[in-house]
């Protein structure tokens, strides 16, 4: 059975362990483990057997946006539904929060299109996403992620 919750300090070594490989091919952005402490209240896990296997952030920019990123979910659990719960969950706090819009600048496109997000100009992102984000990334000036966005 999967248990979704959010994240506490505790999970921060459980959390690194998940992303590792999506770090190491350059899917995801590597964050410290203070950066990830910082953050921590933004994370939204999917665990089995107390063991994390799923998860992903609400990053909030502005007070009308936010973004879903680092989701993972274990590679031998993909394609069950846990990558799209924790997505529908998010969403549900960020309308709970009060935002209007959250995006997500990603690899995996029809994934994110199938839960009513659309692809917008990468220009159209936050600065902040850039310099904060993007400019930490191994392929970055040459991003080849598509940036989708939902009205929630």
């Amino acid at each position: 059975m999967i248990i979704y919750k959010k994240a506490t300090l505790d999970d921060i070594k459980g959390i690194q362990e998940l992303v590792r490989d999506e770090v190491i091919n350059g899917i995801i952005l590597p964050r410290a483990d203070d950066e990830v402490a910082t953050n921590i209240r933004s994370y939204t896990l999917a665990t089995q057997k107390d063991e994390i296997v799923g998860l992903s952030a609400l990053h909030i920019h502005a007070s009308h946006l936010a973004e879903v990123r680092s989701i993972v979910v274990k590679r031998e659990l993909r394609g069950k539904g846990i990558g799209a719960q924790i997505v529908k969950k998010l969403l549900e706090e960020g309308r709970l929060l009060g935002l209007k819009q959250v995006f997500t600048l990603t690899y995996e496109k029809e994934f994110f299109e199938k839960l009513s997000f659309k692809e917008i100009p990468k220009e159209s992102l936050p600065i902040s996403k850039i310099w904060a984000d993007c400019i930490k990334c191994k392929h970055f000036p040459i991003c080849d992620e598509t940036a989708l966005i939902i009205n929630i």
